[in-house]
């Protein structure tokens, strides 16, 4: 069966297309694309979608059809939103712009917004394909733009989640003005860190935990960058383990540099240059809270998320 999963988060939209073969638990994946187009803008003050944003995600989302439609076609596609269409107002724009992309590639096919539980649920599913289930309970956590999402389980299944309003495009919008951030700003951003982070630390038991494994942009790029990688590899960065003390000194790097040092950065993508500092800081702040809670002394990055949550699911609806 072959399936295409679409991932349009307050950041970026990515696309997996990937054969799966009959009793088969893994993936082969024929294409894995991502373009940074920043949906989200604006979202958090504003409540509304801009019309940019709205093309910049319709251009990408073109581009994915015609994709998908030079390998043939799919069995079945998915479209999920997530956080910021969850927030804005004129998501109706969103969806009326995506179902006439969609419409060659699957009759009748429509982007849905999940809830903050289904986006934990499938990432989830997506983050722990390739680990030892010895290795858990695993809290996987998906650190995207407009909201953070905390998952404890096993493989049995999730026990907890949580989605946290927290991401590194709201907490650069609302508290990192100035390049680099002031020690005022950085000061508040760790505040509305810890206010946002404190209901998902209450709802998901995070000491049961044996392994902390990060998904998604913010994680996936402090990996490549403590690495000293000079240019983004996937590879190199899939399951790699950082100590929290690499992981302090690289998220403070990070959070104090300018824009420019950021995207003198090989590994560094040209869209995150603005927003890996916010989640640095979100990074940084899971780390204590972890490391104190559950003594774990490390994050696993795992480069499969809720891309392959999706395209797993789909197999076997």
């Amino acid at each position: 069966m072959r399936v295409a999963a679409i991932d349009c988060g307050t950041n970026s939209i990515r696309l997996l297309v990937a054969d799966v073969e009959a009793g088969a638990t893994g993936l082969r994946d024929l294409a894995r694309e991502m373009r940074v187009v920043r949906l989200g803008q604006g979202v958090d003050a504003t409540g509304a979608f801009v019309p940019e944003a709205i093309e910049r995600t319709r251009v990408a989302l073109a581009e994915y059809v015609d994709i998908i439609g030079g390998l043939g076609g799919v069995d079945a596609v998915r479209m999920v939103a997530t956080s910021a269409t969850r927030d804005a107002a004129n998501r109706d724009l969103f969806f009326d712009m995506t179902s006439r992309l969609l419409k060659p590639v699957a009759a009748g096919a429509v982007a849905e917004v999940v809830t903050g539980d289904e986006e934990a649920r499938l990432s989830f599913a997506g983050a722990v394909g390739d680990l030892d289930s010895a290795d858990g309970p695993f809290l996987v956590v998906d650190l995207g733009g407009g909201s953070t999402e905390l998952v404890l389980g096993d493989a049995s299944g999730v026990s907890a989640a949580h989605s946290a309003d927290i991401g590194c495009v709201r907490l650069t919008e609302r508290c990192l003005a100035s390049d680099p951030p002031t020690a005022a700003e950085i000061g508040a951003a760790r505040e509305f860190v810890a206010e946002r982070l404190a209901p998902a630390f209450q709802a998901v038991p995070v000491a049961q935990a044996r392994t902390w494994v990060g998904v998604a942009g913010t994680m996936t790029t402090i990996a490549a960058v403590a690495q000293d990688l000079p240019s983004y590899d996937p590879d190199r960065i899939h399951l790699s383990r950082i100590g929290f003390g690499e992981l302090h000194e690289v998220c403070d790097r990070l959070v104090g540099m300018t824009r420019e040092q950021r995207a003198a950065i090989g590994s560094m993508h040209p869209g995150r240059v603005d927003v890996i500092g916010g989640g640095s800081l979100v990074t940084a702040a899971l780390a204590d809270h972890i490391g104190a809670e559950s003594g774990i002394d490390s994050l696993v990055v795992s480069e499969h998320d809720i891309l392959d949550g999706i395209a797993l699911e789909l197999a076997v609806r």
